[in-house]
């Protein structure tokens, strides 16, 4: 069953990103999945919630999806991007 992972993202080091977005792309593509969105434009509708960007992945299967998070891969990205932001993920299986 298809899975997603939404990714609040803090940046505080944009240029810094570079290296992590490189490696953390690889993984996605090693592990089968696919950006929905990387980013793009937000409109709050309903609620209060203070995110200035949001990334939206999309993997085959939930076990996908955490093998991706924890490969040696990924753990190299997650690395990169150390000191320059921070990322609240959740994992989200469709139903």
């Amino acid at each position: 069953m298809t899975a997603y992972v939404i990714v609040q993202t803090y940046v505080s080091d944009p240029a810094g990103m570079e290296e992590y977005k490189r490696l953390a792309y690889d993984a996605v593509q090693k592990f089968g999945g696919k950006y929905l969105s990387r980013g793009g434009a937000m409109e709050h509708v309903e609620g209060d919630w203070d995110v200035p960007r949001l990334v939206l992945l999309e993997f085959p299967s939930a076990a996908r999806a955490k093998e991706f998070y924890e490969s040696p891969d990924y753990t190299a990205a997650r690395k990169a991007r150390e000191g320059k932001a921070r990322f609240v993920m959740t994992l989200l299986e469709a139903t």
